[in-house]
């Protein structure tokens, strides 16, 4: 009887590990974390309403993702990866023009209102941009975080228009890297990443103020 408790008890333990994990890869996508900051177990334990343990064993799971990286004595600082300007270095004009064709797409579809074709569109240049970079466990923890993350209100932003102007920073984007400058490139896609970001997160407190708060577990 005490052995079928203990594996009980293992079994919860491990799906609050897992649901710490996918909640903090949610919270990378959508810039919640930021690179560079150190993070600790407790900080984010009571932020999530958990004990410090399965965030100290979440994090380790990212940590072998290449998402973060331990900090002796301190918690867990987020990795930073200048893709962009690794990969305006070295990828051909040719690669880069292979891009363009979805690049368009996604403006067109954001033109257009269509969401699904947006957000497929928009999936497969930024995975097939980080490709160039020939790292396929970048792309595959990238397309895995795009699957996990849940974005708000994106109906209501296609309404007011305001899809186009983000969608037209993809064209935009691969301007600056044909004409080859790294760091404006890199800039570029930092502003890109933070205002989508913005968007995004103002129609997510708005949909959290909606609905009630819900905690991943109990301490």
């Amino acid at each position: 009887m005490g052995e079928l408790k203990s594996r009980k008890l293992i079994s919860v333990q491990e799906h609050l590990r897992d649901q710490v994990a996918n909640a903090l890869r949610a919270a990378l996508i959508a810039g919640e974390l930021q690179p560079g900051v150190i993070y600790s177990a407790p900080t984010l334990a009571a932020e999530y309403g958990v004990s410090a343990t399965p965030v100290r064993e979440a994090m380790l799971d990212l940590a072998r993702e290449g998402l973060v990286e331990a900090v002796r004595n301190k918690g867990f600082r987020v990795t930073e990866i200048p893709t962009i300007g690794r990969v305006t270095r070295t990828a051909s004009r040719e690669q880069l023009e292979a891009l363009r064709p979805v690049a368009e797409e996604i403006v067109a579809a954001a033109q257009q209102g269509d969401l699904i074709g947006y957000l497929e569109s928009d999936r497969r240049f930024h995975l097939d941009l980080l490709a160039l970079a020939g790292n396929a466990r970048l792309v595959e923890t990238v397309a895995d975080l795009r699957k996990r993350s849940r974005l708000y209100g994106l109906t209501d932003l296609s309404q007011e228009g305001s899809l186009v102007g983000s969608a037209q920073e993809h064209t935009a984007l691969l301007d600056i890297m044909i004409e080859g400058d790294a760091e404006a490139a890199e800039e570029h896609m930092r502003r890109h990443l933070a205002h989508v970001r913005t968007l995004w997160a103002a129609r997510r407190r708005e949909a959290e103020r909606t609905a009630p708060s819900q905690r991943i577990g109990a301490r």
